[in-house]
């Protein structure tokens, strides 16, 4: 889209936030509210609707009549698909104010929430849309006197907790597929960016998903997704956030129904760069993109860069040169490289992190400090540190927000041993010339995703997801299907 910085303001001033709770087709304004601040100026966006276990208890009502005696588990999947697809159509309707919406939400650049998030999500539904009646149910040879059926069924009713950081994309990794399969859906996006959420269910249900189909009740963690995670008429449970959050889902199915969980956690992913990578400008800049994009507010984001000793200045230089001139600004200014980061809380947390490393001795290139305090915004310098200790909280824990930390090595097996000295397992970067080297090491690295020469690459075709306590499930692919649909064999004697 071609817009000016003026006129992305112009457009925030004039854009209509909805905080409403929606559930089974209707708008519902509960008691409670809380407010949503824009991590851009520090200004309150909305009042929002605040869910706790009752608001839960409908939502998850609707979804169960929805399931049990609506017609969207029972609709021919090419039905289904094109409603699906229609969402698709209506969101490239309405892309700019989504795009705004989720800019002024979380902070994040206008330009990458309209080319990025917004076109992920579009393709999102699209491509599952286009999915929902290939799929196959098998009949397994048996012996002459029986017929045996493996068949795909909808799972059920499926809650879905998803974060801040692409509160579209990652909402609608869980839904569009939830959705294929036949699966009504309660969506609890992060109090920091409901509004977004709100919107998209809202433009599905013009696409014509039947009401309850897709319900979404705002809160926070400790009471509406505490609710929704011991909830008994939830049959699935679906994830992304922090693996100390994933850990109370956990439980919560644990003490109730024993429903399926599936989670998508946090990362401390290690991007490796070797002295035979193809381009060590290109990897060194790649280094700097991935960690600074979206802020840093990234569970892939390639936190620990392993270099090579002997490149291992020349690399982390070129990084260095790259944080000081990104351009960090006004999220609705479309020149902005990295915008503000969630909220206060959260760039408190992030400044902690930088205090305990420079404690632990390591070496603060640049970066490391607050800027644009007088917007009234959460916005951070671009943060590069080398000479990280390997077993320092810096080079361990997920910092989620703009902060590289650079370790060097010296083989090839020592930089495998410090990639996976880690809890996490989420993702990975490798830079090389070498076809074998580029193989074996990819196989050695528990990372659910491996990049070799480049980072954050793929289409919906492959699934998204960690091993170790990054997670479980995968989201993306046909495989992502897997999680939201039960498997049911007949055998029939002739």
């Amino acid at each position: 889209m071609d817009a000016t910085h003026d006129d992305w303001t112009r457009r925030a001033g004039t854009l209509r936030l909805d905080g409403s709770h929606l559930i089974d087709g209707s708008a519902h304004a509960g008691g409670r509210t809380f407010t949503v601040v824009s991590p851009r100026d520090g200004r309150p966006l909305a009042e929002v609707a605040d869910g706790g276990a009752a608001d839960v208890d409908r939502a998850v009502a609707a979804a169960r009549r929805a399931f049990d005696v609506g017609p969207w588990p029972r609709l021919a999947p090419a039905e289904r698909g094109r409603v699906l697809t229609r969402v698709a159509d209506l969101v490239e309707e309405r892309r700019a104010d989504l795009a705004l919406t989720v800019s002024l939400e979380m902070g994040k650049p206008i330009t990458d929430a309209f080319d990025i998030e917004l076109r992920a999500l579009i393709a999102t539904f699209r491509w599952y849309g286009q999915l929902a009646d290939k799929l196959t149910d098998t009949s397994p040879h048996t012996a002459p006197d029986a017929l045996a059926l493996v068949t795909r069924e909808p799972a059920g009713v499926v809650g879905a907790v998803v974060p801040w950081n692409f509160p579209l994309t990652l909402a609608g990794w869980k839904i569009a597929p939830a959705l294929a399969a036949g699966c009504p859906v309660v969506l609890k996006p992060s109090e920091r960016s409901p509004l977004s959420a709100l919107h998209l269910a809202r433009i599905a249900g013009e696409a014509g998903l039947p009401p309850g189909v897709l319900n979404v009740v705002n809160g926070d963690g400790p009471v509406t997704g505490r609710a929704l995670g011991l909830h008994p008429g939830v049959d699935v449970l679906a994830f992304t956030g922090s693996t100390a959050v994933g850990r109370h889902y956990l439980r919560y199915a644990a003490d109730s129904n024993l429903k399926r969980v599936w989670l998508e956690l946090g990362g401390k992913s290690p991007n490796i760069i070797l002295p035979d990578a193809p381009d060590l400008e290109t990897a060194a800049a790649t280094a700097a993109w991935g960690i600074f994009f979206n802020q840093g507010e990234m569970c892939t984001a390639p936190s620990r860069l392993l270099v090579h000793s002997s490149i291992a200045e020349r690399v982390t230089e070129a990084v260095v040169e790259r944080a000081r001139s990104l351009r960090v600004g006004d999220p609705l200014d479309p020149s902005t490289e990295m915008g503000a980061l969630a909220g206060e809380e959260h760039l408190d947390r992030v400044l902690g992190h930088v205090h305990t490393a420079l404690d632990a001795g390591a070496r603060l290139r640049t970066g490391g400090e607050r800027t644009l305090t007088e917007t009234g915004g959460t916005y951070l310098r671009p943060t590069v540190f080398d000479r990280v200790d390997p077993d320092s909280a810096l080079a361990r824990e997920e910092v989620f927000g703009p902060v590289l930390s650079v370790l060097a090595f010296d083989d090839l097996d020592e930089a495998v041993a410090l990639a996976n000295a880690t809890d996490y397992g989420l993702a990975a970067g490798l830079w090389t010339s070498d076809l074998s080297t580029a193989h074996r090491v990819a196989r050695a690295l528990r990372a659910g995703t491996v990049w070799v020469n480049c980072y954050e690459e793929g289409d919906l075709t492959v699934p998204f997801g960690g091993m170790k306590q990054s997670g479980n499930g995968r989201d993306k692919s046909a495989h992502a299907l897997e999680k939201y649909t039960e498997l049911k064999t007949t055998w029939i004697r002739l």
